[in-house]
């Protein structure tokens, strides 16, 4: 099982066990759905989502497995895994950590490697060499998970 993190579990709400996730995951649509399973904490504990709903910033959950709050405080402050098989990515899609690493080419020359990702309030910024690229369709040409890059364009004055 390939577990990789979505968010975390940040605290209870009302009675019944529904938890507050917060997530910036960018497949939510496809893992906050009913019966899509989660593993929470170091246990990697499995839940099913019962039901679903977006509630100001947090993805509110209920399990099939917890009907008390009592049950679910143990998870306060835990991580929110999912398996990585269990998303059935399409051919051209692909998560943010796997562009970590890959080198960055402009204009055919290597301008370094992608050290980070990092989401600054909403929109994601590429770390190549101590700067900062924006993580937007405008500036990426193409990204190659194979060979291990990625080509921008568009990027006079940024770097």
């Amino acid at each position: 099982m390939n577990l990789i993190v979505i968010g975390k579990l940040v605290n209870t709400h009302a009675l019944k066990g529904e938890v507050r996730i917060i997530s910036d995951f960018q497949f939510k649509s496809r893992v906050f759905v009913p019966d899509f399973k989660l593993y929470i904490g170091k246990d990697k504990e499995e839940v099913t989502i019962k039901s679903y709903r977006h509630h100001k910033n947090f993805e509110m959950c209920l399990f099939h497995e917890y009907n008390y709050i009592n049950d679910v405080l143990k998870f306060k402050g835990s991580k929110v895994y999912i398996n990585r098989d269990d998303l059935k990515l399409g051919i051209d899609e692909y998560l943010d950590e796997d562009l970590i690493g890959l080198k960055a080419i402009y204009e055919n020359n290597e301008i370094g490697n992608i050290k980070d990702i990092i989401n600054n309030n909403g929109y994601k910024l590429f770390l190549i060499n101590d700067k900062y690229i924006p993580y937007n369709n405008e500036f990426i040409s193409n990204i190659d998970l194979n060979s291990g890059v990625i080509v921008f364009k568009n990027l006079e004055g940024l770097i």
